[in-house]
């Protein structure tokens, strides 16, 4: 293996920007900035949200970010500051890498994801129980 995931770790936290949880909790209202919640949906459905966060699977980051990808979504095409999370920090931080390097501006990613979130006691709210009534159980 050439590169393992700690190097690549390693690499894109040498270029990108962390944030502690002072500062993200600090930028979550503004309307300037948008978090984007990298998590799969039944992370999102077993723990809950950051209030206000949009939601883009992991897997689907290039593909929403590019303006020529079919599935190119208008959030990342808005003036705004970009603040990826996920669970615990890993995956929020090759997203950062990722979508700098595609062109984004101002990018940056939370210091231990969600988990951090939550245990500073940053507001959460769970999905509606109708909700997660009308999927099936896997």
């Amino acid at each position: 293996m050439k590169k393992g995931f700690r190097q690549l770790l390693e690499e894109a936290n040498a270029e990108i920007q962390t944030l502690g949880m002072s500062e993200a909790l600090a930028l979550h209202g503004d309307e300037d900035v948008l978090f984007v919640d990298l998590r799969d949906p039944r992370e999102l459905e077993k723990d809950g949200r950051i209030p206000g966060a949009f939601h883009c699977p992991r897997g689907m980051l290039e593909f929403w970010i590019d303006p020529e990808s079919p599935y190119h979504r208008k959030a990342f095409a808005e003036p705004k500051r970009f603040v990826f999370f996920c669970a615990g920090g890993w995956r929020s931080a090759l997203a950062a890498k990722t979508a700098q390097d595609m062109g984004l501006e101002q990018v940056a990613h939370i210091d231990g994801g969600f988990g951090a979130w939550r245990k500073a006691g940053g507001p959460v709210e769970m999905e509606p129980d109708r909700l997660k009534s009308n999927r099936l159980e896997t």
